[in-house]
């Protein structure tokens, strides 16, 4: 019997609760704050040792401070993602045509 094995990393969606049903079915944690919760939720999971992933949909992550989403998002450990909810009343911004205007290559 192995007593030293790895706790189990846990995947935290964060957004509005339709969306939060298919998640939770995929295996997420689901949080489904208020509008002005979101920040400290995102704050709290990120201290958390045991998330590995935290995926927001685009309306949450429009609902944290700039700096906050920034440093979400760029961090390695957890990992942040941005989705679309599953009703599409707010996508994520392009981030292959955002790619490319900061090289210099859009068209």
């Amino acid at each position: 019997m192995v007593t030293d094995a790895p706790a189990a990393i846990r995947c935290v969606f964060v957004g509005d609760a339709v969306s939060a049903a298919g998640w939770r079915l995929a295996g997420a944690d689901c949080r489904t704050p208020a509008a002005a919760d979101v920040a400290a939720s995102v704050r709290a999971l990120r201290r958390d040792a045991g998330v590995g992933l935290i995926i927001l949909t685009a309306e949450a992550a429009a609902e944290l401070p700039c700096a906050l989403r920034t440093e979400a998002l760029t961090a390695q450990r957890p990992l942040c993602v941005v989705v679309a909810d599953a009703r599409g009343r707010c996508e994520p911004g392009d981030l292959t045509a955002a790619l490319k205007r900061q090289l210099g290559l859009a068209e």
